[in-house]
């Protein structure tokens, strides 16, 4: 008799302990990793980008957290540099242990980390425009702004819609710029449009009016399109001005925010380009999916940060809000069941469009999720 009680004191034990161990690894936090340009010549973006994700892991963990867990963030600043971004990627792979990465601010720094992240296996969500890193499809890669590719294809049906057919394109060196340049080259011949003058300008200079006059002196040109980031694009702007040009002038969705305006000034009057509707969002109709998402992110954030939002802000809350989805999808953190429920997410009306995942887009989005915005008496204005 005494025996028995032993063996089931035991075997209570046992399970006792059992409990315990996985109580304690239901309390165990979701670790979000994430490495940003938080400082440095793409702060830009990565500020906005932190300051979403902090303020959303916050808020999603007073609501109770994922999966009844709470969410923990580990971020580092990679400055911008592709070299640091590799090294942090590591860091959250090897040291920190995380379940799912958010972030990437450019497309240097992403790609530097890709082939660890898929060595590793963990889900990644990158928050960089380039269509080099989702296409092709890469099994652990994923990411939440439109490519440049799409931005390419919404600009030129744009100025086909004006009747223009020969442009001139000025890009940066940099990822970005050069990647955009190849996309504008490709579509440009795709859809029967000719780019008759191509310059490219460094990221360290600070005059673009040779550039410029190259393009004005080129016979046919009816458009200009600038393709890049930073202070560059804000420079190319006020060069294109004080040379008097007055031809219609296009940038990319990489300047899409108020601080764009800041740089460029009056100089910016009139310039178009593509966007999610977050700089828009009281133009957009009643019945338009977005319209809530997107003022509700733009309230938010500016009432927690005291500051413009901005569409870099926005790609990192749709990354966090895919990330939660996914793993709630999964019903855990387990890497591949999160990785298959990122890739079969279809109709999440995020602030930067809906997003329909595939095993073959793992970008989710289309050139329509784009809208084209212009700059009217200093501000942006919808104009499709």
């Amino acid at each position: 008799m005494l025996k028995t009680m032993m063996r089931r004191a035991g075997q209570c034990a046992v399970v006792a302990a059992a409990c315990l161990m996985m109580s304690a690894q239901a309390a165990e936090p979701i670790k979000i990793g994430s490495f940003l340009s938080v400082t440095g010549p793409a702060s830009f973006l990565g500020d906005p980008e932190l300051k979403t994700l902090e303020m959303y892991v916050e808020k999603i963990n007073e609501e109770g957290g994922v999966l009844g867990r709470q969410l923990e963030l580990i971020h580092y600043d990679d400055v911008g540099n592709a070299s640091s971004a590799r090294n942090f990627a590591s860091r959250l792979i090897r040291s920190d242990r995380v379940d799912i990465i958010v972030g990437g601010s450019t497309t240097g720094a992403t790609m530097a980390a890709v082939p660890l992240i898929e060595q590793a296996q963990v889900p990644f969500i990158s928050l960089a425009g380039a269509v080099v890193i989702t296409t092709p499809v890469k099994k652990w890669v994923f990411k939440t702004p439109q490519s440049d590719r799409m931005a390419a294809e919404r600009i030129l049906a744009d100025m086909k819609d004006r009747g223009i057919t020969k442009i001139g394109l000025i890009s940066g060196t940099g990822g970005f710029g050069s990647s955009g340049r190849t996309q504008t080259l490709e579509v440009a011949e795709q859809m029967g449009m000719d780019v008759v003058a191509d310059v490219t300008y460094s990221g360290s200079d600070t005059d673009m009016t040779a550039q410029l006059t190259n393009i004005r002196n080129t016979k046919g040109v009816e458009a200009v399109l600038n393709f890049g980031f930073g202070q560059g694009p804000a420079i190319v702007t006020r060069n294109y001005v004080q040379l008097g040009m007055k031809l219609p002038f296009y940038q990319s969705h990489g300047v899409a925010s108020d601080s764009f305006l800041d740089l460029a000034g009056s100089s910016a009057e009139g310039l178009r380009l593509p966007a999610s509707p977050l700089l828009v969002p009281d133009s957009l109709p009643q019945e338009d999916p977005q319209k809530e998402v997107v003022q509700n992110y733009k309230a938010e954030y500016e009432a927690h940060w005291d500051s413009k939002v901005s569409t870099f802000g926005a790609y990192a809350y749709d990354g966090l809000m895919l990330a939660v989805r996914a793993i709630e999808k999964a019903g855990s953190t387990d890497p591949e069941a999160v990785r298959g429920a990122l890739e079969n997410i279809q109709g999440y009306v995020g602030v930067t469009g809906e997003f329909n995942m595939s095993p073959d887009d793992h970008n989710g989005l289309d050139a329509d999720s784009f809208r084209i915005l212009e700059v009217q008496n200093g501000e942006w204005k919808l104009i499709d």
